[in-house]
């Protein structure tokens, strides 16, 4: 069962936000709470992957979290030989993720534990998921990071990223914190906790433009980028190799 994600309730000792194992019981109703359009915007991910994955090649979700994408991803392939792969940097996240696959009887889910800053390893690749990870990467290390995403997918493979994204003009972006705020006020969190979270966050999660997004996929190879996705300060990206 998900746990109510209250961790912001109280007065925040730690600092900067981490995917530790607190974060790791309540990620789901997190997820849920204070993602806009969060399994909308998966089931968009999933469908468009159908549209590119190949007979036993592989797929994988960088950043994966509790394997809610993947899950779905497999009950759509009808034991297709394809292979999906997890990665996250968070064991407490992998067990979350573990206990998931067991209890919706999927088989064909291999979950890493992997820091993709420093080591990611992927070949035959027709699609690879990047929903809310690329954000929390250091900037200087997202352009390789991105270049060897390239790297391991396969011709007519495709990359889907969605991200919390800025607007092009400080105007944009105050409007945009404003109705993020009240989304999260409507799912339930007390400004408190909007506040607390926020603080956490800042310095940890640092997003980029759309234009800047769409650039950097541009420069590590992918020349057909599209938009699929876009509230206010969110958006997904479909990237074709």
């Amino acid at each position: 069962m998900t746990k109510k994600d209250e961790l912001f309730k109280e007065p925040v000792q730690n600092g900067a936000f981490e995917f530790d194992e607190k974060v790791a019981g309540v990620f789901d109703d997190m997820l849920n709470r204070s993602v806009p359009l969060y399994k909308e915007t998966r089931q968009m991910a999933v469908r468009l992957a159908l549209n590119f994955i190949k007979p036993y090649t592989r797929v994988f979700d960088i950043g994966c979290s509790t394997a809610n994408l993947l899950i779905d991803l497999s009950k759509k392939l009808n034991e297709s030989p394809i292979e999906l792969i997890g990665i996250d940097n968070s064991p407490w996240m992998l067990e979350k993720a573990k206990y998931k696959i067991k209890e919706e009887s999927v088989d064909n889910i291999e979950l890493r534990l992997n820091d993709i800053s420093e080591n990611l390893e992927i070949e035959n690749a027709s699609v690879i998921f990047m929903n809310y990870t690329l954000q929390f990467v250091r900037p200087l290390q997202r352009e390789s990071l991105v270049r060897r995403i390239y790297e391991g997918l396969n011709s007519n493979g495709c990359f889907i990223l969605v991200e919390k994204v800025l607007g092009n003009n400080s105007m944009f972006n105050r409007f945009y914190v404003e109705i993020y705020s009240e989304f999260k006020k409507q799912q339930g969190y007390s400004d408190k906790e909007i506040n607390q979270k926020r603080e956490a966050l800042e310095n940890v999660l640092v997003p980029y433009r759309l234009d800047e997004n769409t650039d950097l996929l541009n420069r590590c190879g992918f020349e057909t980028v599209d938009l699929f996705f876009k509230w206010y300060n969110f958006a997904g990206f479909i990237a074709v190799k």
